[in-house]
């Protein structure tokens, strides 16, 4: 079984691209269970708390990202460089259970999957 890597790297809201790629991550989950997802450039944005994107007349899909446990996605990382860059305290709450690496680890992580999407 092909293992999968769903990279987000897109800011939420701006775009479709962070919801769509939800909701691929959910689809293939019910093909296998390897998959894994990582937050990376403008994309560790996605993982922050208190979002309001109903102020920009926007559907609230960040928490669906609460469910992945139910899906047995529990294979999630987030780039602790992308974060400092951005100015997001690298302990900042995230609002799923995200492993922190730096950029280095984060591409050793990636190299480990068959197939490789990008949101």
């Amino acid at each position: 079984m092909k293992k999968i890597a769903f990279v987000f790297t897109h800011v939420p809201h701006g775009s479709s691209g962070g919801r769509e790629g939800l909701d691929a991550v959910l689809a293939t989950s019910a093909l296998t269970e390897e998959i894994g997802l990582f937050f990376l450039s403008d994309g560790v944005f996605q993982l922050l708390p208190g979002q309001q994107p109903e102020q920009i007349l926007m559907r609230n899909y960040i928490a669906t990202f609460g469910v992945l446990a139910l899906y047995d996605i529990e294979q999630c990382f987030v780039c602790t460089d992308s974060m400092f860059e951005r100015g997001i305290n690298q302990d900042a709450a995230l609002i799923i259970n995200a492993i922190r690496l730096n950029q280095q680890q984060m591409h050793e992580h990636l190299s480990g999957y068959d197939v490789v999407l990008t949101f």
